[in-house]
């Protein structure tokens, strides 16, 4: 069985997808932008504020399918400047404990509404 799982705890979709797909024991969180749901707009022109707020809205979105952010077993970091992954990885730390997630992390030409940081999710449910 599959089911979209959404939270206006989280910002809405900026497009044709679900904020999540809930898919037997694990959940497919989508790219998370560092938007604000209460104000629908970037949270900081800082990329290490960026990636706290894209980790806040991916808890958000796994405490409403009945999850939490801990039990991430994978996720994908998009960062439109490499050189500020140490400073991101310290704050992306502080959302996370042993065993961490598996991670791929990129560094990309431009992401949605001029963001610096994006990160989606796999997060198990059972």
């Amino acid at each position: 069985m599959i089911d979209a799982i959404a939270t206006a705890e989280a910002p809405g979709a900026i497009g044709p997808f679900s904020q999540a797909i809930k898919a037997g024991d694990l959940l497919f969180v989508s790219g998370q932008l560092p938007i604000d749901p209460a104000t629908g707009e970037l949270v900081s022109n800082d990329p290490v504020e960026q990636a706290r707020q894209c980790l806040k809205n991916i808890a958000a979105i796994a405490q409403a399918a009945g999850s939490g952010i801990e039990r991430a077993v994978k996720t994908t970091v998009l960062l439109t400047d490499l050189s500020k992954f140490a400073d991101i990885n310290n704050e992306y730390a502080t959302f996370f404990q042993k065993p961490y997630p598996a991670r791929a992390c990129y560094e990309v030409s431009a992401l949605p509404k001029g963001a610096q940081v994006e990160i989606e999710a796999v997060i198990a449910l059972a």
